[in-house]
């Protein structure tokens, strides 16, 4: 569970608030291209201080049967360790580790949440668990490390 009384996460540059919408006064991140394309997804603070993430189903995230393709909760997942633990992150991160179960499929237009926690947090490692739903179905669960890195200049091709 997040200690509410740290300080609020440290401001991104690439943090962006929708102002419209059915996501309005949630949050993104834009420096991803990856996740930009793949979602958008978003997240917010909850009164109590626990961090709730959300994407709704479009078209584009369902694999030939009609369903939300695996690899898409896989990336929402990991976008999700990163907003789950973001009151414990002081710079950036990467993902070291992650692991999920396959629980229930879903449908274009359903809106899929995710509530987790970081369950440790030390000097460089977070661990993270988190659990998707559409409603009262659980989809997919989770877990990850996250490991706290320097900032360094990308190599050159």
């Amino acid at each position: 569970m997040h200690d509410i009384t740290k300080p609020a996460p440290v401001q991104r540059p690439d943090l962006h608030v929708a102002t419209e919408g059915e996501f309005k006064g949630w949050r993104t991140w834009t420096r991803d291209s990856y996740e930009s394309h793949t979602g958008p997804f978003w997240h917010r603070t909850e009164a109590d201080g626990r961090v709730r993430c959300a994407f709704r189903v479009e078209k584009k995230h369902l694999n030939g049967a009609g369903n939300v393709h695996g690899g898409c909760f896989m990336t929402f997942a990991d976008y999700c360790l990163f907003a789950l633990a973001s009151h414990e992150l002081n710079g950036p991160a990467v993902t070291v580790s992650f692991a999920s179960e396959f629980l229930d499929a879903a449908r274009e237009g359903e809106l899929i949440e995710c509530a987790g926690e970081v369950t440790r947090a030390g000097g460089s490692l977070i661990f993270v668990r988190g659990e998707l739903r559409s409603g009262e179905r659980r989809l997919f669960t989770f877990s990850g490390t996250i490991k706290r890195v320097k900032r360094r200049e990308p190599a050159k091709a």
